[in-house]
């Protein structure tokens, strides 16, 4: 009884906040990714995210995570991941992102995020059936700054960095204790069959699909110092 309405608390604030949920397809996040990147690539300190960028072993991003709380909270969103190797990206393999908190909070969110993966150990955290963030997989957000203080903190603390874009009524945005699972529905639309997000993630992204949000990757990298 304290779930369902801890849900139908979520849901009626979300759509208070004018915040709803659009059918979600590889190709819709794929568009959404491009312009979440393009977006943080105009930003004044867009060359320290690039310098971060360049070095990261992967990048994933949410075009859009919802987040809101009375009392309960929780948060979800759908995303996609790309390995970066040697200049060159592989994948896509898609993902789902989600949590819950407990606490005196009221207000909605939208948020679209960009996580740089900076070691192996982070890329294996989309890998797995379910990954709880934290501990190990430890998250924090993006370093800023110059770019020696902005390496030396990311290799240091975490695996994963965050760059995000907030809409909503929340300041900001906090990702221990979410859970990332595979989107196996995501990936074998995308893919055309069934495929692991390990077989996804070795599979050079040469798709035409893809390619826009390649493009504009490529271009933010270029922006690093």
């Amino acid at each position: 009884m304290v779930k369902k309405f801890a849900s139908l608390i979520f849901v009626l604030v979300i759509t208070s906040a004018g915040i709803s949920f659009a059918a979600t397809t590889p190709d819709s996040i794929i568009a959404g990714a491009v312009s979440i990147v393009e977006e943080m690539s105009s930003a004044g300190d867009a060359s320290t995210m690039a310098d971060t960028v360049k070095t990261s072993h992967a990048i994933a991003i949410v075009p859009s995570m919802v987040k809101a709380g009375f009392i309960i909270g929780g948060e979800y969103g759908e995303g996609l991941i790309l390995r970066y190797e040697g200049g060159k990206w592989y994948g896509p393999s898609f993902y789902n992102i989600g949590g819950g908190s407990f606490g005196l909070q009221i207000g909605a969110q939208s948020v679209a995020l960009l996580l740089a993966v900076i070691n192996e150990r982070g890329v294996s955290a989309f890998m797995g059936s379910k990954t709880k963030l934290g501990g190990d997989f430890s998250v924090a957000a993006g370093p800023v700054g110059r770019r020696a203080e902005a390496a030396t903190d990311a290799q240091a603390k975490a695996s994963i960095y965050s760059y995000s874009i907030a809409k909503g009524l929340f300041a900001g945005v906090s990702l221990e204790g979410s859970v990332i699972s595979i989107s196996v529905k995501r990936n074998n639309e995308y893919w055309g069959g069934k495929v692991s997000a390990k077989e996804a993630l070795q599979k050079p992204a040469d798709d035409k699909r893809i390619a826009p949000l390649i493009n504009a990757l490529d271009s933010l990298v270029k922006k690093a110092r």
